[in-house]
């Protein structure tokens, strides 16, 4: 049989017994969806190109050391590596907009954050840059699940239907993911009161 028509976890199980070739036909079958997914976040070709590699790097490595505990569940543990280092571009660029903005089912615009956010209106620029700071460690603090949700609905404009298909979720455990978020930042808030938040 064609080394084509071997399943991932065949291919990996070659791989990792010394067969180069399959790793190269890994890399084909899912190059098109693991890249795309990438740049629809960075939509930097170049800086794309440069995760792609670095995810495929850190493939390799684990491949190679043995530490490749997915059985059959290929993709998915690649496209957990790219989301990975595609959110930490993010975090060591700084390029995170001050407050997000949610879209609700009935097409209005809502933010846990909207009293916060007009209170900006009145401040000082100094006053501002703290704000946002506030903001973005409150996002910090939400559980990795729903802070990557948080990140790319609110902060990178994605769809639920590409934030699922990204994180290989179904929509509504994505939609689901988002509704704890956002109760999870009220009580944040609320145990830290807004005031603090604004300081």
């Amino acid at each position: 049989m064609s080394i084509q028509h071997l399943t991932d976890k065949e291919l990996v199980q070659l791989y990792t017994s010394g067969n180069e070739a399959s790793l190269s036909c890994l890399l084909e079958r899912h190059q098109s969806k693991i890249f795309s997914s990438i740049i629809m976040l960075v939509r930097d070709r170049a800086m794309a190109e440069d995760i792609f590699q670095e995810t495929f790097y850190k493939v390799i490595v684990t491949l190679k050391k043995g530490q490749y505990a997915e059985e059959g569940k290929f993709l998915p543990w690649v496209m957990r590596i790219a989301r990975n280092l595609v959110i930490d571009h993010f975090r060591q660029s700084r390029k995170l907009p001050p407050v997000p903005v949610f879209t609700n089912e009935d097409g209005e615009e809502v933010s846990v954050f909207d009293t916060i956010a007009s209170a900006e209106e009145g401040m000082s620029a100094l006053q501002q840059q703290q704000l946002k700071k506030n903001i973005r460690d409150l996002v910090a603090q939400l559980p990795e699940d729903q802070r990557e949700v948080v990140i790319m609905r609110m902060y990178y404009d994605m769809s639920f239907k590409e934030i699922s298909e990204f994180t290989g979720v179904s929509i509504n455990t994505s939609l689901g993911r988002m509704r704890y978020a956002l109760f999870n930042l009220k009580k944040i808030i609320g145990e830290k009161q807004l005031e603090a938040v604004l300081r």
